[in-house]
């Protein structure tokens, strides 16, 4: 939901500023990891972003994933994708909640809208 949630954010709107780059895909019949770089305009505040991700991931029996967990420099994006705001809280435990609950329920609000 998360990959068709960013990837709808960016078609016609400006989708030249949208490029993943991935290496380092490694996987098996139960997990899987990669590195991967997103770069994109962050749709709040229409500033560019540069993220470097470690993906971790699961997957079922059939072959689909099952869970995907990405760790990246929290602090970083924030400074990205803020600016002054996410360089002076970006590294505070209660920012990084606030952010995950707000990109939590645009998730949640996304996923209502499809079938």
């Amino acid at each position: 939901g998360m990959w068709h949630m960013l990837c709808d954010a960016t078609r016609g709107k400006g989708r030249q500023d949208w490029r993943l780059e991935f290496r380092d895909v490694h996987a098996d019949a139960h997990r899987g990891r990669a590195h991967w770089e997103a770069h994109y305009r962050f749709s709040a505040t229409k500033r560019l972003v540069h993220n470097i991700i470690e993906a971790e991931f699961t997957f079922t029996p059939e072959g689909l994933i099952a869970t995907h967990r990405d760790q990246f420099d929290f602090w970083r994006w924030t400074r990205q994708a803020i600016g002054m705001g996410g360089w002076v809280l970006g590294w505070a435990p209660f920012f990084n909640t606030q952010v995950r609950r707000q990109t939590r329920a645009a998730l949640t609000n996304y996923l209502a809208d499809k079938p």
